[in-house]
């Protein structure tokens, strides 16, 4: 079956095949988790973070 929707995309390797052989192979997503969390505060975005992360010198890299 993998190798046949490889050969209808045109894009034949194996590489390819691997990846669709993966993808008819992997199992259903978990359900969702019953619980009785709840979140009181949502995460804020701090999209500068990184980047003041990276303008510190470190000696362990």
């Amino acid at each position: 079956m993998a190798v046949d929707l490889v050969l209808e995309s045109g894009l034949i390797s194996a590489e390819h095949i691997l990846n669709v052989l993966g993808r008819l192979n992997s199992a259903l997503p978990p359900g969702p988790v019953a619980t009785l969390l709840q979140v009181k505060e949502a995460p804020l975005a701090d999209t500068g973070r990184y980047d003041r992360l990276r303008r510190k010198e470190t000696d362990h890299a």
